[in-house]
């Protein structure tokens, strides 16, 4: 697993890119965890390089989405998800929770 941050002025793009599992999990959530730490609370998370993603990575994502909708500052969105994990996504029910885009320039359009 790759992980590419980008910060703009409205928001944070967290590029991912290759397989996350139980294994790579952690430093995605660590990831996450420096950006909203240092107050930035708009997040995009760009799947458009992304092969798989675990259950252990959804947490990560709504581990992210809890801390980032509190007190309303902000929230994570995705983009550029495919089909294979959309479809994983709405079975966990995570549909409702996030927000997701066609593309990153859409979401990060929509900060």
């Amino acid at each position: 697993m790759e992980i590419v941050v980008k910060e703009f002025k409205r928001c944070t793009v967290v590029e991912v890119k290759g397989r996350v599992n139980s294994a790579t999990a952690p430093e995605l959530t660590k990831t996450l965890e420096e950006i909203y730490n240092k107050g930035q609370y708009k997040i995009v998370i760009d799947m458009s390089g992304l092969e798989y993603m675990s259950s252990a990575g959804f947490r990560a994502l709504l581990a992210a989405q809890r801390v980032c909708k509190r007190y309303n500052r902000g929230e994570v969105v995705l983009a550029a998800v495919s089909e294979r994990i959309k479809e994983a996504l709405e079975l966990a029910g995570f549909t409702e929770l996030f927000k997701i885009f066609p593309d990153p320039v859409a979401a990060v359009g929509h900060f």
